[in-house]
């Protein structure tokens, strides 16, 4: 793992993009405190299985309903 501050990232993004590419991550610094990591893009193969999350996720039967307070808010009921 590589630490860099952001002067230093600025300065030498090209070669941290290729350590990055090489599979070194590297983590990129604001005040001695890391604030991002920069490691290699890499596109999943495993194609997406739709409905993975079917009966896990439940609307309410409200949903679609606004509450007065906030349709007065927005002028869409008279005061």
């Amino acid at each position: 793992m590589l630490v860099a501050n952001i002067s230093e990232a600025k300065a030498q993004l090209s070669t941290l993009i290729e350590k990055a590419m090489a599979g070194q991550e590297v983590i990129i610094g604001k005040g001695g405190k890391p604030v991002a990591r920069l490691v290699k893009y890499e596109i999943s193969e495993k194609p997406r299985k739709p409905g993975a999350l079917k009966g896990k996720i439940r609307i309410a039967d409200d949903f679609d309903d606004l509450p007065q307070d906030i349709a007065e808010a927005f002028g869409m009921i008279g005061r």
